[in-house]
């Protein structure tokens, strides 16, 4: 699979307003989608700040252990990023209005994205 296809595939769950894959060591984004609203070029490099300053912390914190996802939950939206295990450097940005998706099903859909990248 592609990342334009993974893209596609998390703007496909219920409440999905954007999409990205983001290279976290550069702050670019690799591919992405939805609603214009969202700037992913900005989205992509502010959200890798995030990914990067929690895998710092847990490096300084000694725990040996992985990121399944990042939850950011704002008034009206959730924002997941899940790190992909097979893709290092490599992470899965999602934007869903709070009020029209099911958390539960998202973050599972972003398993399913991670699964079918390979």
């Amino acid at each position: 699979m592609n990342y334009d296809k993974a893209v596609s595939e998390m703007l496909n769950v219920d409440g999905a307003i954007a999409a990205a894959v983001v290279d976290y060591a550069s702050g670019m984004l690799l591919a992405g989608g939805g609603s214009p609203s969202v700037d992913l070029e900005i989205a992509a490099a502010g959200n890798t700040e995030v990914v990067s300053a929690k895998m710092k912390t847990m490096k300084m914190l000694g725990m040996n252990d992985v990121i399944e996802d990042i939850l950011i939950t704002l008034g009206k939206q959730y924002h997941l990023l899940r790190p992909l295990k097979n893709h290092e450097g490599l992470f899965l940005y999602s934007v869903l209005d709070k009020s029209k998706s099911n958390l539960a099903l998202a973050r599972r859909s972003l398993v399913e994205v991670e699964r079918n990248l390979g």
